[in-house]
C-alpha cells in the first residue's frame, strides 16, 4: 500500500472543505439552506477591472506566461494604493510581490522562513491555516491567546513568558478574523518592539482593512517596521474579487525576496487579465468604499437582528465581513451550530473552527443579500 507523506497525519482537511459538502448535500435533498458561514463576497467586483479583463484577451501578450514578480503596472498599482490609503511609502521594483490570493502568501512565507522544528505564534482565535501550514512544513505551532476580557489582543506580558527561543515567526491579523477587533496604534509599536526584541518575523494579514472600517491602518505605516515585519492584503474581499485569486505580500527587499524564491518554483506567473483587472481595482475612488460599505452596514444591522433572536451578544464596533456573537452560557459552538443548520436550515460557523479560544461564539456572515437575511430572522422568530 502506498502512503501519504507523514505531514499530512497532522493536517485534516479544512473545516469549511468539509461542512460545504454536508450543506451541498442538505440543498440536493431538498432543503432551502442559508449559508451564513462562509465569507465569499457575492456583490460584483469595480466595473473598470471587469472591463479591464475582457479588453485585455485581445492583448499580444495575454495568453504567454507572465513574469514571477507581476506586472510592472501591477506592483506600481500596489505601491501607489499603499501610499494613498496607508501614507505607506513601497518601492514597487523591490518591496510588492503579487501574489494569487493572499492565502497562497502563508504557505510561500512560511516555506521561505521556517525549518523543521521551528516555533509559530498563531493567535487563538485565529485563521485555521496559520496552523495547517505550519504543520505542513513541519514546524511547531505554539498559540498566543486572545481573550475578549483583552479585547482580542495579546497579552505581551504572556508572551514574554512563553518558551521563545525556537520562535522565527509570527502571525497577527487585524482587523482580526473571526472577532473584527481593530488594534489601536500602540499595539502595532509594540508588536514591532516585540519582534526586534527576539527576531521574530512578524506578518500581518490585512485582507479585512476597508470592510466597515472608517481608518485603515497598514503595520508598514509604523516605525522600524520593515525591520521586521511583512504585510499580506488582498483584493479578494475590499473589491469583491475572492475568484480571481490576486493579492500581495509587502514589505523590505530581503524578505520579498525570499518569498520570491518559493513563489517562482511554485508558478509561473498570474494571468495578465487578472492583473489587468486589479490594476484598476486599486485604483477606485472613495466612493467605491462608501457604496460598498454602505450595503454591508444594512446587512450587518440585519445579522445583529438574526443574532439576537437566537440569544447571542456581540459588539457593535467590529469591522469586516463578519459577525463574532457570544453564546448564551453554557452553550457549546458546534453544538449550536448544528442545532440552527438542523433546525433552521441556517449555516453558521462555529467559533471552534478558529481555536479553543472560539468556544461559546459563533460567525455569521454578511456576504448575503437582505432578503435572504430577512427570511433567516423569519426561520428563528
Amino acid at each position: 500500500m502506498i502512503e501519504v507523506a507523514d505531514r499530512l497525519k497532522h493536517v485534516e482537511e479544512y473545516y469549511f472543505s468539509k461542512k460545504l459538502k454536508e450543506v451541498a448535500f442538505l440543498k440536493s435533498q431538498g432543503k432551502p439552506i442559508i449559508n451564513l458561514g462562509i465569507g465569499s463576497p457575492d456583490l460584483d467586483p469595480p466595473l473598470k477591472a471587469i472591463m479591464a479583463l475582457e479588453e485585455s484577451l485581445n492583448h499580444a501578450g495575454a495568453h504567454k506566461y507572465q513574469s514571477y514578480q507581476g506586472t510592472p503596472e501591477f506592483r506600481d498599482a500596489v505601491a501607489e494604493f499603499y501610499k494613498s490609503h496607508y501614507n505607506v511609502n513601497l518601492s514597487a521594483k523591490t518591496e510588492v510581490l503579487p501574489l494569487m490570493g493572499s492565502k497562497e502568501g502563508v504557505m510561500h512565507i512560511s516555506m521561505a522562513f521556517l525549518n523543521p522544528g521551528d516555533g509559530v505564534l498563531i493567535p487563538n482565535p485565529g485563521y485555521p491555516t496559520y496552523s495547517s501550514v505550519t504543520k505542513l512544513l513541519q514546524a511547531e505551532p505554539l498559540y498566543y491567546d486572545l481573550k475578549e476580557a483583552n479585547n482580542w489582543l495579546p497579552d505581551f506580558i504572556a508572551l514574554e513568558r512563553m518558551d521563545l527561543s525556537k520562535v522565527k515567526l509570527m502571525w497577527i491579523n487585524y482587523p482580526n478574523m473571526p472577532t473584527g477587533t481593530n488594534a489601536p496604534h500602540k499595539f502595532y509599536d509594540d508588536i514591532i518592539a516585540f519582534g526586534k526584541r527576539h527576531d521574530i518575523l512578524i506578518v500581518n494579514d490585512n485582507p479585512y482593512s476597508f470592510i466597515l472600517n472608517d481608518k485603515p491602518k497598514s503595520i508598514l505605516q509604523y516605525r522600524q517596521a520593515k525591520d521586521v515585519c511583512l504585510e499580506l492584503n488582498s483584493i479578494s474581499k475590499t473589491f469583491n474579487m475572492a475568484g480571481w485569486r490576486a493579492g500581495m505580500v509587502v514589505g523590505n527587499y530581503d524578505f520579498v525576496n525570499a518569498v520570491l524564491k518559493v513563489k517562482s518554483n511554485m508558478d509561473s506567473g498570474m494571468f495578465y487579465g487578472i492583473q489587468k483587472g486589479a490594476v484598476e481595482a486599486l485604483k477606485s475612488s472613495e466612493m467605491w468604499f462608501e457604496s460598498l460599505n454602505s450595503i454591508y452596514r444594512k446587512r450587518r444591522q440585519l445579522v445583529w437582528e438574526l443574532a439576537e433572536a437566537l440569544n447571542c451578544t456581540y459588539n457593535e464596533d467590529a469591522a469586516g465581513l463578519f459577525v463574532w456573537a457570544k453564546l448564551p452560557e453554557h452553550v457549546k459552538s458546534e453544538e449550536f451550530t448544528d442545532l440552527a443548520l438542523k433546525e433552521h436550515s441556517i449555516f453558521i460557523a462555529p467559533g471552534t473552527v478558529f481555536g479553543t479560544n472560539g468556544e461559546g461564539y459563533v460567525r455569521f456572515s454578511i456576504c448575503e443579500e437582505e432578503e435572504i437575511i430577512k427570511e433567516a430572522i423569519a426561520r428563528v422568530k
